[in-house]
């Protein structure tokens, strides 16, 4: 959808074709009934933003949404359930964190010397670091409590890869452009609506009163260049051909159109896209008529039997109260199994009363992983055929800044 309004904002003619008979993919909305029998809009996956997401928020604002009413925004916190950890306050930048780090519960003067230390250090070489360098490898100065408590709930909230196999350059980017991109950067902003209505649902209805055409249930099977420009197979009225085409979808998907088109060059692309690996994200909806959490997020500790890294009370989110959304990142193990393993972590680390499942979502290659050196394909398939989503080239990991980033990119690539 960011391509498709960065498309119409260039002045062109745009049709979505949709694949899904809703939009929005991986970041959209589905529907679940809580165990008195109501209805719910869940999501795809509990997502956040951070203030940093510049044109994931312009472009919200652009096509209609209201980002203060759909967002709660809240300073950076990285709080466990016995309130130990890292909470940033409101104040610019380095002093957000230096402050933050110093009040930090739990942590002793060691642990904070030691992020200090790593922050300045860091910043001297301009978050730059070894292009083979993981995260492990940036944080081995750090101390045992700083990597458990800080380091990798960080690391797999931001890149869905884990410290000792994520990119320690990928790793400094985020850092850079939240902690020091100025005030608010670092702020946590949590969505208040379901995700279909935060920015997809509501760009197409944008979309529409542009004069463009969103089609859903329409998957593409192939793509044929014309000495006019592309013809789409597979979708209604594919006696049009299209001056461009922008393959917006998985790297799978993208992958197989591109390998449709008779050209080495291609074909070359699509295996650059077949090359990436995938990490996978659980999420697990539970509802307890009284449960209620002391923030809206919060971080818990993360073993290999209690793999969540953190949990959202949308009773204070979205107003669906005693629902609470467990995220498990770099997820491993059957739906069945990691479910189970979620509802005695919340009874172990949370003291809630027994929690009802209400719905397991698992996304099994939620993220391309963010790993040291990875080769991403580029933007630009052949002339008139490009390709946009948060796998592209680019600084960024498997994030919704990094997928419409791309997508506005795509109208410079005409």
């Amino acid at each position: 959808m960011a391509a498709a309004v960065a498309h119409t904002q260039a002045g062109r003619q745009v049709t979505v074709f949709e694949a899904a008979r809703t939009v929005g993919g991986r970041a959209r909305a589905v529907q679940a009934t809580l165990p008195d029998g109501a209805p719910v809009t869940l999501d795809n996956g509990q997502h956040i933003l951070i203030g940093a997401y510049a044109e994931s928020l312009r472009l919200m604002r652009l096509v209609g949404v209201d980002t203060d009413a759909a967002l709660l925004r809240l300073p950076l916190a990285l709080c466990f359930p016995d309130g130990q950890g890292l909470q940033l306050p409101d104040l610019p930048p380095p002093w957000d964190a230096l402050l933050g780090i110093a009040r930090a519960q739990g942590w002793g003067w060691r642990d904070k010397l030691a992020l200090l230390r790593a922050a300045a250090a860091w910043r001297v070489a301009g978050f730059r670091c070894r292009p083979h360098a993981s995260v492990a490898d940036l944080c081995a100065p750090l101390t045992p409590r700083l990597l458990a408590e800080f380091i990798d709930p960080l690391c797999v909230s931001a890149l869905n890869t884990p410290a000792d196999e994520a990119s320690g350059q990928v790793f400094l980017r985020v850092l850079c452009d939240s902690l020091f991109s100025g005030r608010g950067g670092s702020n946590l902003l949590l969505p208040r609506t379901d995700l279909g209505t935060l920015f997809p649902q509501t760009a197409a209805q944008w979309l529409a009163r542009q004069g463009g055409t969103v089609v859903t249930g329409q998957r593409v099977q192939r793509l044929a260049r014309q000495a006019d420009g592309w013809l789409l197979e597979g979708v209604e009225g594919t006696g049009n051909t299209f001056h461009h085409v922008t393959l917006a979808c998985s790297p799978w998907e993208a992958s197989r159109l591109a390998a449709s088109v008779d050209d080495p060059a291609a074909r070359q692309w699509s295996a650059v896209a077949d090359n990436l690996h995938f990490e996978a994200i659980t999420t697990v909806y539970a509802h307890a008529s009284s449960a209620r959490l002391p923030r809206p997020m919060l971080a818990l500790r993360s073993t290999a039997h209690h793999p969540a890294q953190f949990v959202f009370d949308r009773g204070q989110l979205d107003g669906t109260h005693g629902l609470l959304a467990f995220v498990v990142s770099t997820s491993q193990g059957d739906r069945a199994e990691v479910e189970q393993q979620v509802l005695q972590q919340a009874a172990a680390q949370l003291a809630l009363p027994a929690l009802t499942p209400i719905q397991t979502v698992v996304e099994k290659r939620a993220t391309f992983a963010c790993t040291p050196g990875l080769h991403r394909p580029p933007v630009q398939v052949l002339p008139g055929l490009s390709a946009c989503g948060d796998y592209v080239e680019g600084p960024y990991p498997a994030t919704l800044e990094g997928a419409v980033l791309s997508g506005t990119a795509t109208a410079k690539n005409y």
